[in-house]
């Protein structure tokens, strides 16, 4: 499908496939008929992703997410997960917005989106440039402000809580941890809305 193959790794839009098969008596059939043979994926109701076996490209689990729902920024353990400062394989993509929250499941995986506000949003963002696209993940500093922040019921009071948090329950690289930028957990405890666990974390890695 040398139609297909031009979108490489980009999730499409249905308006746009419709264009594309505009010479077809039925563009909404020739769609239908390419998912059902495998050669396009739905991601959601009108957005699509062309298989790795037309484009001959691997899918970017993060440009999906950016896609499927945004404003939004890849975060949270996926984003741990992606830099190497945790070990555990991650089956959800979390990813933070400033809309509502929302969650997508389809062939490709479950995606997740968290609420938080504008101005917690902006900190900490990074742009990957890959050599076709480019998505927003957070910084490993972002990644993990978020984690402790927008995990329900998860208090960690005192340093020694936030230090058996990161080397027991996340199994987190600690020599990495303290070659970490602390103006990025500053910022982020100045708009948070767990500003003791955000400033233990800053007082452990000051410590």
């Amino acid at each position: 499908m040398k139609e297909l193959k031009q979108f490489g790794v980009v999730p499409v839009d249905v308006g746009v496939l419709e264009t594309l098969f505009g010479s077809y008596k039925y563009p909404q059939k020739k769609i239908a008929n390419l998912e059902q043979k495998g050669s396009l994926i739905r991601l959601k109701r009108g957005l699509y992703v062309v298989s790795p076996t037309v484009s001959e490209q691997l899918l970017s689990v993060e440009l999906i997410a950016n896609h499927l729902y945004g404003p939004s920024y890849v975060s949270m353990q996926y984003a741990l997960r992606y830099y190497g400062l945790i070990p555990e394989r991650v089956h959800t993509t979390t990813s933070l917005t400033f809309k509502a929250s929302k969650l997508y499941s389809n062939r490709v995986g479950r995606f997740e989106y968290i609420h938080c506000e504008l101005d917690y949003y902006s900190i900490g963002i990074r742009q990957v440039i890959e050599e076709n696209y480019a998505y927003l993940i957070a910084s490993p500093e972002k990644a993990l402000c978020d984690l402790i922040v927008y995990t329900p019921g998860l208090r960690l009071r005192y340093v020694k809580n936030m230090e058996a948090y990161l080397e027991e329950d996340i199994r987190f690289d600690m020599e990495e941890f303290y070659k970490m930028d602390a103006t990025i957990f500053e910022q982020c405890a100045a708009v948070s809305k767990k500003k003791t666990e955000i400033n233990n974390l800053i007082k452990l890695l000051k410590r």
